[in-house]
């Protein structure tokens, strides 16, 4: 099986799971922008997180199992990113994040239906529901990021005039798991500017983005 097609399971350094029809919650960072020791502190925790995975012979209960580990990584992931103290913050560039969410509101309806993104100075929040890529199949949660951050990456150091990674190679995911948590996270990807401290109010940052739908 290519790695782009659509896999209801799969493990590459992180644990990634796109039930059929799901919403997923995914965040995607600038490479270089956690700096080492807490990236070996937080790799450590995903290698532990691996580790105890390969323990759990139940698919059911390792994909859960999987899931809530993705789930207190990427809070911990998202808090040192959210101080933006280390690494590149291109995407506080108002042409990079333009070309960003742009590049998110193109896919709405061709490859997913988009509920909310927030951009932020060294990572980006979005939440969508991948479309049916035919009858039997959806539009694989891997594809859809190769494409957006490889065609981003491609134009952003065309504007920044430079070379090399941009984004980091893996992203975070998250199944969506009910109406109830839906709204929270709806809730913590708005609101992550506010956090931040970078506002006072969600609806004040330029780079976030909820539809009609996710009201």
């Amino acid at each position: 099986m290519n790695r782009l097609d659509y896999q209801f399971y799969y493990e590459r350094n992180l644990p990634h799971l796109q039930p059929p029809g799901a919403t997923l919650f995914i965040t995607f960072r600038l490479a270089g922008s956690i700096p080492v020791d807490a990236q070996q502190r937080l790799h450590a925790e995903t290698v532990a997180l691996k580790t105890a995975l390969s323990s759990i012979a139940d698919p059911d209960e390792r994909r859960e199992f999987a899931s809530e580990g993705q789930r207190r990584l990427l809070g911990k992931w998202d808090s040192v990113l959210n101080r933006a103290q280390f690494g590149p913050t291109w995407l506080r560039d108002a042409r990079i994040a333009q070309l960003v969410s742009e590049s998110l509101h193109y896919r709405d309806a061709r490859f997913y239906t988009l509920l909310a993104f927030c951009i932020m100075p060294n990572h980006v929040h979005v939440v969508f529901t991948p479309l049916r890529e035919s009858e039997d199949t959806y539009y694989a949660m891997a594809k859809i990021m190769q494409s957006l951050k490889g065609y981003t990456a491609y134009k952003a150091n065309r504007i920044l005039g430079r070379r090399g990674a941009f984004w980091q190679h893996e992203s975070y995911d998250h199944v969506v798991r009910s109406a109830a948590e839906g709204q929270r996270i709806l809730n913590y990807v708005l609101n992550n500017p506010v956090k931040a401290g970078l506002v006072q109010d969600w609806s004040e940052w330029p780079w976030s983005y909820c539809s009609a739908e996710a009201n």
